[in-house]
């Protein structure tokens, strides 16, 4: 079957490849998916570049996130049958471990993602744990479908569960054309929060009063931080959603009311910051890490969207082997909500 990923990890895109590799058999406790769509993550960009620690099995698969029907079942999954139309959580957990019997699946001492640890979901066929699974609604788009998984799991975790948003608070979310951003704005405002967007140029303004934003400052003509806080009475937001890392942490923390909340859920400028610390504690801040989600967060996640409660934007969608060039336009931010891959032949959709 074709797959999309990579034989050595590289700064240079030319070390993406179309593979060739052998069809996945269902293990007992899984089932297999044909792919009909396939969405982009930041995190194909780290993975494909490699890092100290990250031991990979190659030639290795791309891609967390996928959108199919079922083509076969193990031997001991019950309820699921060939044909379903399905999603899956893109964690995987061990089910037996400390947090597991919690429920708390993200901080299970195995936990591994696809793409990232376990071979990913850019491919034709690929297999899942059955307990991974939710149901895609008969009339539900398949390609908005594989938009969500990973940015809604994500963004639904680090707000209700970690930063413990409440209705009527104050969110400032940095950055707007992000997938977690994207459902972060979304679902801020679904909860019944006032939301302030940090986002960069006239499009991305645009797009983020779009997705229901009720303040947007344009980063690039604004010191967004000090806008925040005069706009606010020199109060501050209640919760800053910064996955920027380096260049805004700081900022962030100025944005924040008393007692307010800064929630990430990763750093995509870099790991580093050079905080003032005094701020920290004389406005009693917390400072809140969160990485993807439990199942039943994925679950609601996707019960919002598939109420049709929230939408999650498709910026375009590619053919598998277009997928460097979809990745550059990821990568130069010029998306506005999830790259998408168009994996399965149309005769066979």
């Amino acid at each position: 079957m074709k797959a999309i990923g990579f034989y050595q990890h590289g700064e240079d895109l030319n070390v993406l490849q179309v593979l060739e590799v052998p069809e996945p058999t269902p293990g007992p406790d899984e089932v297999l998916v044909r792919v009909h769509y396939a969405a982009l993550n930041r995190l194909d960009d780290w993975v494909r570049r490699g890092w100290k620690g990250l031991e990979l099995h190659l030639p290795h698969i791309l891609g967390s996130d996928m959108a199919g029907e079922i083509v076969a079942v193990g031997s001991d999954v019950e309820g699921w049958q060939v044909g379903e139309r399905v999603v899956a959580n893109p964690g995987w957990w061990c089910t037996h471990c400390e947090w597991c019997e919690r429920g708390e699946h993200s901080l299970c001492r195995s936990y591994a993602i696809y793409g990232e640890h376990k071979p990913g979901m850019y491919a034709e066929y690929v297999t899942v744990p059955a307990r991974n699974l939710v149901r895609v609604p008969p009339d539900f788009p398949l390609e908005q479908a594989a938009a969500a998984p990973l940015v809604y799991l994500t963004a639904w975790r680090m707000l209700f569960t970690r930063a413990r948003l409440r209705a009527g608070e104050r969110v400032l979310v940095v950055g707007a054309g992000g997938g977690v951003n994207s459902a972060a704005i979304q679902l801020a405002k679904l909860a019944g929060a006032v939301v302030y967007v940090a986002a960069g140029g006239p499009e991305k303004v645009n797009f983020a009063r779009q997705l229901g934003a009720d303040v947007v400052y344009d980063y690039h003509h604004q010191a967004w931080w000090k806008a925040v806080y005069s706009d606010t009475d020199k109060r501050g937001v209640d919760v800053v959603v910064d996955n920027v890392g380096e260049v805004t942490f700081t900022h962030s923390l100025r944005a924040l009311a008393k007692g307010g909340r800064l929630v990430t859920v990763g750093a995509t400028t870099g790991p580093r910051s050079n905080a003032d610390i005094r701020l920290i504690f004389w406005k009693q801040i917390s400072i809140v890490g969160s990485t993807m989600g439990s199942q039943a967060e994925f679950r609601a996640a996707m019960d919002a969207i598939f109420s049709g409660r929230i939408s999650p934007p498709v910026d375009s969608i590619w053919p598998m082997e277009a997928y460097p060039e979809a990745l550059q336009r990821m990568l130069r931010g010029q998306h506005k909500g999830k790259i998408v891959l168009r994996v399965a032949d149309e005769a066979h959709r």
